[in-house]
């Protein structure tokens, strides 16, 4: 087995090459393994205690990874929950629906076609990453000398399409104005989901792009490139929409752009939903993560609730979450997390959540945002850097007038200007993300950064 397709939060890589059914066989039987081991507390009366859902996406290699991951759990004596063709967020419902140990989505994400993977939580749907099990499961996996033994678990199909749409919904208020919103789901499963659960809404005109499953991508099922958007951005300015967002392949993220087909950076659509929830979850926690602008703190001292900053990844904005009771949280990569969804992430409700803000307002989304835009942002460049740990305790050392911290990488805050560098846990790269009260004083101090980084690369 090719261990290199763990990852940190889940396990990805090139399918046929890096990534085939015997993979998937022992990644099965190790992941059941491995939860089954893990119950405990209130999970153990439950009746799917001891069973494990399984959910894939849409890609053409994902029916037989899957099959292939069930009959591993089954020689492993778990028995599974399969819930089919699903976002996601799904998955994270469906192991708190059913009470069931774990589960696990057969996804690449955002990737491109020929990529896939498996996204692994435990109980609550808590994340399971390399600090958290995915070590463990590495180990057992690559110790199986074969993919063989009796299958002494049962297999269960379950459709939860229906209770998920109920879920989700229930979040949305009854009250706002009509809306006509434009949808691009990347050809990935929110094609699937978005129809399902928004197409008969009163007073929401949905325009759906890229929602076929034909095993290609239209455009690569990643929002955060802005090349993506190009056709979101068209069709919004031309149906005279009043809002449009695009998801990614699994749907657990998503961007957005406003009626001019601008686009709304993530730290603002945060900024944005704050006032929203402190109005009411008085004086709660908002956690966000420490790439987001300064206006997302501003936002949320100036309408009485306790900002949060964490450290980038999903498996450490969701145990923030949990720990301090969090209402909600948003991450500079489109992930939203949400105290009443488990904690966890979900593009669904968050599109739930932007119908309830823009619908109770006939200002333009854009007037809505042009106030929290009030800080220049570099967005994250990426430089190619051997000697990662040198150069950021050089950075440390050129710039220590400022208030620093090693929360992510390192962190310099001044009065007018911040920047955070962190480096990539698998590529010789530090990761740049620098915002400054002017567009003059953001080059000035991007030109002294790239002096110590070079200059920055693709990515």
């Amino acid at each position: 087995m090719d261990t290199s397709i763990f990852k940190a939060y889940d396990i990805r890589g090139l399918y046929g090459e890096q990534l085939d059914e015997q993979a998937a066989w022992k990644i099965g039987h190790a992941t059941a393994q491995f939860l089954r081991s893990m119950v405990h507390g209130y999970n153990r009366g439950l009746a799917n205690a001891q069973s494990i859902c399984v959910g894939r996406d849409m890609r053409t290699h994902s029916p037989s990874l899957a099959a292939a991951l069930i009959k591993g759990m089954n020689t492993a004596s778990a028995n599974v929950i399969d819930i089919g063709m699903i976002d996601t967020p799904q998955m994270y419902f469906a192991i708190n629906h059913l009470g069931a140990c774990g589960g696990v989505q057969v996804t690449a994400s955002h990737n491109p076609a020929q990529y896939n993977g498996f996204k692994i939580s435990g109980q609550q749907a808590k994340p399971i990453g390399a600090d958290t099990g995915l070590k463990d499961i590495k180990h057992i996996a690559t110790a199986l000398l074969h993919t063989l033994g009796r299958s002494d678990g049962s297999v269960e199909h379950c459709d939860l399409s229906q209770e998920y749409k109920k879920h989700v919904l229930k979040f949305l208020e009854e009250k706002h104005r009509p809306l006509k919103m434009v949808v691009d789901a990347s050809n990935g499963m929110a094609g699937k989901m978005v129809p399902i659960i928004f197409g008969d809404l009163d007073g929401v005109e949905l325009i759906g792009l890229n929602l076929e499953h034909k095993g290609t991508f239209k455009h690569d099922p990643n929002p955060l490139v802005e090349a993506n958007l190009n056709e979101l951005k068209k069709t919004v300015k031309k149906r005279k929409a009043d809002f449009g967002c695009c998801f990614d392949g699994d749907a657990d993220r998503l961007m957005m752009v406003d009626e001019k087909g601008q686009t709304v950076p993530c730290d603002i659509m945060t900024a944005l939903m704050v006032p929203y929830f402190l109005k009411t979850n008085p004086g709660s926690t908002v956690v966000y993560d420490l790439r987001s602008s300064h206006v997302v703190q501003e936002e949320i001292l100036k309408h009485g609730g306790t900002p949060r900053r964490e450290r980038v990844g999903h498996s450490f904005m969701k145990k923030t979450l949990r720990d301090s009771h969090a209402c909600f949280g948003g991450e500079l990569s489109g992930h939203f997390y949400y105290r009443d969804n488990y904690y966890a992430d979900s593009g669904m409700i968050t599109l739930v959540h932007m119908l309830n803000i823009l619908g109770t307002t006939d200002t333009p989304t854009s007037e809505l945002v042009a106030p929290l835009q009030r800080f220049f942002a570099s967005g994250e460049m990426n430089f190619e850097v051997e000697e990662k740990d040198a150069v950021m305790r050089e950075l440390t050392r050129q710039f220590s007038q400022g208030r620093v911290d090693d929360l992510d990488g390192v962190t310099v805050q001044f009065k007018d200007w911040w920047f955070n560098v962190r480096p990539s846990n698998t590529e010789p790269l530090l990761r740049l993300n620098a915002e400054a009260k002017t567009a003059d004083l953001l080059n000035e101090k991007l030109a002294e950064l790239k002096a110590l980084l070079g200059e920055p690369v693709e990515h």
